[in-house]
């Protein structure tokens, strides 16, 4: 276990590079009506930028998995991080719509490195037992961006422009790749034997995808994350459109329920001290299913109105926080020689079920909120079936130490 500063270290400069995602996704949101006017296009064509982005992320994790397995962490880090940079910036003099979706997408690839190499530094570094903890100190970090990077994106375009965002956004990722230069080991020598011929890694990628308890949490994190974007795709109706909330009380509500969920993780640390991973995944799911359910109850009856809203809402997202960091430790916990490929393919399958779940809240808008509650709640009853059936394996040990 290393000692407490230097974890402090690993964890800010692990948390600013899977923090990397997370701003690029939130901070250029509030410019969108300001890149359509100046590219002489339409807000919706604007947001395919988004969706490149998602595209980009998920196949630059794939891309990235057995790379840094073969050459180590930190070399894909400084080609993938330059690569980001130089999108970013290449953003800033975009000409037109499509060059910017294609910009978006080449800069998602360079960026997607930042979540492989982070989560996978964790498994290097930590024994199974401690890596949950560790990934609860990582959501306190990354968990900053969806908080203020709308904010912060907005300010930039009411003061500097739009262009300003992709600026910021070089500036940021430059700062997280000296951070990873001057603080970060390497934790994993390169490993000649490992091929990257297609069909070799197709074949690891499929091995570690029949994995038994890999495939499970995967599974229940992809529902997990399915449900937040649930959450965020649809929120902005059900709270400004029906229910008459400004933009600036929304971005109240959706900063408090990013908190809460930070908060979570955090609570989560010391609950480890008592419970396995998996049993706290149990519990949890179990309280955000009924919290799912009263959700889909509220959108047929609108009882409680808006205070009874809120509250569903923050509670589900809390509960998010306790899942995300156990699910992770446990779906990475039985590779140690191709930790790298197990992340990949792990954040790779949490973004496609993301992006459906984003795609299915747009096509069942019905000027309800039945879209965005009945989404969440699906997605919890998936995971707690999943959980179900996973049910005869009994992964882990429970932790010896609290970091």
């Amino acid at each position: 276990m290393k000692n407490q500063k230097s974890t402090t270290y690993i964890v800010l400069v692990l948390g600013a590079l899977t923090a990397i995602g997370p701003f690029s996704i939130d901070m250029y949101l509030p410019g969108f009506p300001a890149i359509a006017k100046d590219l002489n296009t339409s807000i919706a064509e604007v947001q395919l930028s988004l969706a490149s982005f998602f595209v980009g992320l998920s196949l630059g994790q794939l891309f990235y998995g057995p790379i840094t397995d073969r050459f180590g962490r930190k070399p894909p880090l400084y080609v993938g991080l330059s690569i980001y940079i130089l999108a970013s910036v290449a953003c800033i003099w975009a000409p037109s719509a499509e060059a910017l979706i294609a910009l978006r997408f080449v800069q998602a690839l360079g960026g997607s490195v930042g979540m492989v190499v982070s989560r996978a530094m964790v498994r290097d570094l930590y024994p199974p037992e401690e890596t949950a903890k560790i990934f609860s100190l990582l959501m306190l970090v990354m968990g900053v961006a969806p908080i203020i990077a709308p904010t912060l994106g907005g300010m930039l375009v009411t003061y500097a422009g739009w262009q300003s965002i992709f600026l910021a956004l070089a500036i940021i990722s430059f700062v997280a790749l000296l951070g990873m230069r001057l603080a970060l080991p390497e934790t994993r020598q390169p490993t000649p034997s490992i091929s990257l011929h297609p069909k070799v890694v197709l074949k690891d990628y499929w091995a570690i995808f029949k994995n038994r308890q890999f495939i499970v949490y995967v599974i229940v994190g992809g529902m997990t994350a399915g449900g937040m974007f649930a959450y965020i795709s649809g929120s902005p109706f059900v709270f400004i459109e029906m229910h008459g909330v400004t933009e600036a009380q929304f971005g109240w509500i959706f900063g408090a329920n990013a908190f809460g969920l930070i908060m979570a993780g955090q609570v989560n640390r010391l609950w480890l001290r008592k419970n396995t991973t998996a049993q706290i995944i149990r519990i949890v799911n179990v309280a955000q299913l009924i919290v799912g359910a009263s959700l889909v109850v509220y959108a047929f009856t609108l009882w409680g109105g808006l205070p009874m809203l809120i509250t569903l809402v923050f509670i589900y997202m809390a509960l998010i926080g306790f899942i995300f960091p156990n699910k992770t430790a446990l779906a990475l916990a039985p590779f140690a020689k191709n930790a790298g490929a197990a992340s990949a393919l792990m954040g790779s399958l949490q973004f496609v079920f993301a992006g459906i779940l984003s795609a299915v809240i747009s096509a069942l808008h019905n000027e309800s909120a039945l879209p965005m509650t009945g989404a969440m709640a699906l997605c919890t009853l998936i995971a707690f079936i999943i959980l179900q059936l996973g049910a005869k394996q009994k992964p882990e040990h429970r932790p010896k130490k609290v970091v």
